[in-house]
């Protein structure tokens, strides 16, 4: 679905910015990009809707080389949300921002208003609906932003730090939003730093440090590699850290939530 060969990009000041990337992502998969400041990680999934163009080597996705596709053309198959809301919303309303694609695609009026009300209720932003985006906290306008773009079901979803201004019930809310999307063999790429937040996804993990990949792999085995963890500044989620304290290495695998772990450490220390 997506290709990533040989590709180096410059900013147009010269700045190197990717060097190097071979990548493959396929359909269906649940892919996490993590890394230090400055890594890359935005300008690379920039790439995959086209927003940005490789200096050199190619880009796929659905077959097409992006530098021939325009984005509005790739949009209609990859949303991506920016890390910084303010960037991407724009609509006098709530309302207007979430029915901007789907009126551009082309939808019916009836499905506007089921994708509408569906998207405002799942995210509680229904008593916002009438409006203006700016009035709401930065937190509301992430889910917004995400919002808008849950309303046309795209192909591939891309979340820049969705977890921003985020309390632990939304965040739940985001897991279940990813686990609908896997579930309808959707796509879904997200970038962070949050690897509390991303542990119980247990996604494919891609570490970026400095513009190139160093590192792709499950969960569980990037997460024991401790002097990669630590070179990126990425902290590894507190559970496992005590499991590991308690009893050596703890079952990964069987990890699908901070429940579980908890659970696994109280046993070992009967």
């Amino acid at each position: 679905m997506i290709e990533f060969s040989d590709v180096d990009f410059d900013y147009p000041q010269g700045q190197p910015a990717l060097r190097d990337i071979n990548l493959s992502i396929k359909t269906g998969e649940l892919v996490a990009i993590l890394g230090g400041n400055g890594a890359g990680k935005s300008t690379l999934v920039r790439h995959i809707n086209g927003l940005l163009k490789p200096t050199r080597g190619t880009v796929t996705v659905f077959g097409n080389n992006t530098r021939k596709a325009s984005v509005a053309e790739i949009s209609r198959r990859v949303g991506i949300v920016f890390q910084s809301p303010d960037h991407q919303l724009f609509a006098e309303t709530v309302e207007k921002e979430i029915d901007f694609a789907l009126r551009n695609f082309g939808t019916s009026l009836q499905f506007r208003h089921e994708r509408i009300r569906d998207v405002l209720d799942f995210f509680d932003l229904q008593k916002y609906r009438s409006s203006s985006p700016l009035k709401l906290s930065s937190g509301e306008k992430k889910r917004l932003s995400i919002a808008s773009i849950m309303a046309w079901k795209p192909d591939i979803l891309i979340l820049d730090e969705p977890t921003v201004g985020q309390d632990a019930f939304q965040q739940d809310k985001l897991k279940e939003l990813v686990g609908l999307w896997t579930d309808e063999g959707k796509t879904v790429v997200i970038v962070s730093h949050d690897l509390e937040f991303l542990w119980g996804l247990v996604p494919r993990l891609i570490i970026l440090s400095d513009g190139s990949l160093v590192a792709d792999g499950k969960t569980e085995e990037i997460l024991m590699k401790e002097e990669l963890i630590q070179g990126e500044s990425l902290h590894k989620p507190q559970l496992l850290d005590l499991a590991v304290m308690l009893r050596g290495t703890p079952p990964y695998h069987s990890f699908q939530n901070a429940s579980d772990a908890a659970k696994w450490i109280l046993k070992s220390r009967e």
